[in-house]
């Protein structure tokens, strides 16, 4: 009795169904893993941050020393022209005008070319600064919200002995009445991050949003 085999391979239309498939597949794992690692980057960025508000305190209450000038503070300066960076500063100018143990220089606000700068930050991995905002009674942003009056277009924020609270200054002004700060940061997948500052101090990361 004679019994006969038919082989049968894979069809052209059946492997390019496949290769479709396994394409497809591939797509959404790089696209799902991409969006992963810009969440990733957008919350360490928003730590680091935080962590250098905290190194500012810290630099500003133990009054470290710069050069000759003593009892400096020290700060964060966000400015709208450079939604990609930020500065880390010393805050020497202008010069104490008194001669006393407790004397302290500084106006609590970034002067570019007089301060002194201890660190230009970047952002990097396509995360940027996309507002901040400051409470002087009402809320106020570098944009503008539904409510809330826009034209923001620095926001500092100094720490300098002995008081443990931050001063903070907006437009080139400090103002004793500003309470509370707010960053937003965005990684431009419609993915934000917020950092909080309040007038006692405190920090948080990842606040549930920016007003």
């Amino acid at each position: 009795m004679h019994t006969s085999h038919t082989r049968r391979g894979f069809t052209l239309i059946e492997l390019l169904v496949v290769f479709a498939i396994i394409i497809s597949i591939m797509a959404v794992v790089f696209t799902s893993q991409g969006s992963f690692n810009k969440t990733f980057v957008l919350t360490n960025t928003a730590y680091d941050i935080a962590l250098t508000l905290r190194n500012a305190g810290t630099y500003g209450l133990s009054s470290r020393a710069v050069g000759t000038i003593a009892n400096v503070g020290y700060g964060l300066h966000f400015q709208n022209t450079t939604p990609n960076s930020f500065s880390f500063f010393a805050d020497t100018s202008p010069a104490a005008s008194c001669t006393t143990p407790d004397c302290k220089p500084g106006n609590y606000v970034y002067t570019n070319g007089s301060d002194s700068l201890v660190r230009q930050y970047v952002l990097g991995n396509g995360i940027t600064l996309a507002d901040f905002c400051a409470f002087n009674g009402s809320w106020s942003c570098m944009s503008a919200h539904p409510g809330i009056s826009g034209g923001l277009t620095s926001l500092d924020i100094v720490f300098a002995r002995p008081n443990p609270n931050p001063f903070m200054s907006t437009n080139g002004l400090y103002s004793s009445s500003i309470t509370a700060a707010c960053l937003t940061l965005s990684s431009g997948l419609n993915t934000s991050r917020y950092v909080s500052v309040t007038a006692s101090g405190g920090i948080t990361v990842n606040a549930a949003s920016c007003p």
